[in-house]
């Protein structure tokens, strides 16, 4: 959704455009490979994600991403456990390849500090350092660690010379580290240097099973993403839906992770600002942000409003059809991977600055064709957990931010609510 970080842009050419749609093509079919190889060494075991972010770029160069000879903590948070456990990295947006020289996973337990005797050494093909290629992607190889559900984790990353991260999720609601200077990925305790509000690098974070389970991805924009949400509380709607599953045991008995692939900003049908950190419209990175996701069996999808608040006026009559085509589409990829669907009804948002009754009507539309078409397995009517009764165009003001767009911790706990359990079968 607009703010003052996230503004329209010109489409990139349609040479950038295809070169990224290849590319990611590709990734995601070597990524779908990379599970059953990285498997092996335990018969029957199969992974899940536990945390995932969507990321996005290249990001601008700035100083709050620039490195140089430092460790960075970054600050996670599992929605299932188990006792073996992976890392994916990513430089998919990178103009150079990515030297790391250590990589480290522990237990988080207070700011930069880990809880003692928790922190592990990762390895990559059985070496300590890596390199991960320009535009590429490296899963970890698997390391024993006990991780419980709902337990914070910490990835200390040494990155050894001067990096300027290009692939990074921006709007994290959560504070990591960056340290002063050297390779501190095996300290208990970080000599910390700065805060850092952003997850570079870092794609998802895998379970290993040998019993059944299953991963659910919510995909979506700055509502998915947490927008204004208390900062390193886990109080986006998925970060409630996780604790709920946890709650309920899981989905008919299993376990059931959460991997939240939310991006402030995002749209459905084209991408959207002028900066590359609200991502690529939700149909360009379906197949890196969801159908690459270890294990995922179910999606919730929640987009479409930024869609709706950017249009133009004169495109605003035949939106809704557009909007609702692309959901069909979203659906139909899905099916064909064998992964039940749910639909997010869009969020009302009268009294936000961009709201007029045309814009109104359109998310009107789309809602009755989330609800009546048939289209998805099931509904979470978001739309219905926290509008107004008494007025119905408005979201409750117990549960509506300041902007009247975004909701506040209590309406992202409403919105999990309104998730049916009982369609994940």
């Amino acid at each position: 959704m607009p703010t003052q970080r996230f503004h329209d842009a010109d489409r990139p050419p349609a040479a950038d455009r295809r070169i990224f749609l290849q590319r990611a093509s590709a990734l995601a079919t070597s990524l779908a490979l990379a599970p059953d190889l990285l498997a092996a060494t335990v018969p029957g075991e199969t992974w899940y994600g536990t945390w995932g972010t969507a990321l996005t770029g290249p990001a601008p160069a700035t100083s709050a991403l620039a490195f140089s000879n430092q460790t960075l903590r970054l600050i996670v948070h599992a929605s299932i456990g188990g006792s073996r456990v992976r890392v994916r990295l990513s430089n998919e947006m990178g103009g150079t390849a990515l030297s790391i020289g250590a990589a480290w996973l522990g237990l988080a337990a207070s700011a930069a500090n880990l809880a003692a005797g928790s922190n592990r050494q990762l390895s990559f093909a059985g070496r300590a350092a890596a390199t991960v290629a320009r535009g590429g992607t490296l899963a970890s190889d698997p390391l024993d660690l006990a991780v419980p559900a709902q337990a914070n984790l910490a990835l200390s990353l040494y990155l050894p010379g001067s990096v300027q991260a290009a692939t990074v999720h921006d709007a994290a609601f959560q504070t990591s580290y960056v340290s002063t200077s050297g390779n501190q990925a095996a300290s208990q305790s970080l000599r910390v240097q700065r805060s850092l509000y952003a997850w570079p690098f870092l794609a998802e974070l895998d379970i290993g099973r040998t019993a059944a389970g299953a991963t659910l991805v919510a995909l979506g924009d700055s509502m998915t993403d947490g927008l204004r949400s208390t900062g390193s509380a886990n109080r986006r709607w998925p970060d409630y839906l996780a604790r709920r599953l946890l709650a309920a045991g899981g989905a008919g008995g299993i376990p059931v992770g959460v991997v939240n692939r939310g991006i402030s900003g995002n749209r459905l049908l084209g991408d959207s600002d002028s900066t590359p950190l609200a991502g690529r419209d939700a149909l360009e990175r379906f197949d890196r942000d969801v159908l690459a996701t270890s294990g995922v069996r179910y999606l919730v999808v929640l987009i479409g409003i930024n869609d709706i608040i950017n249009a133009s006026s004169s495109s605003l009559p035949t939106l809704a059809d557009a909007i609702t085509a692309g959901y069909a589409r979203l659906v139909n990829r899905a099916h064909t991977a064998g992964i039940r669907v749910l639909g997010g009804t869009l969020l009302p948002f009268e009294g936000y600055t961009w709201y007029s009754a045309a814009r109104e009507s359109v998310r009107q539309r789309v809602n009755s064709w989330i609800r009546t078409a048939g289209a998805f397995d099931a509904v979470a009517d978001f739309d219905a957990a926290v509008r107004d009764p008494a007025r119905p165009t408005r979201m409750r003001a117990d549960l509506v931010s300041e902007d009247l767009l975004h909701p506040k911790d209590a309406g992202y706990e409403a919105m999990a609510r309104a998730v049916p359990l009982a369609a994940l079968t």
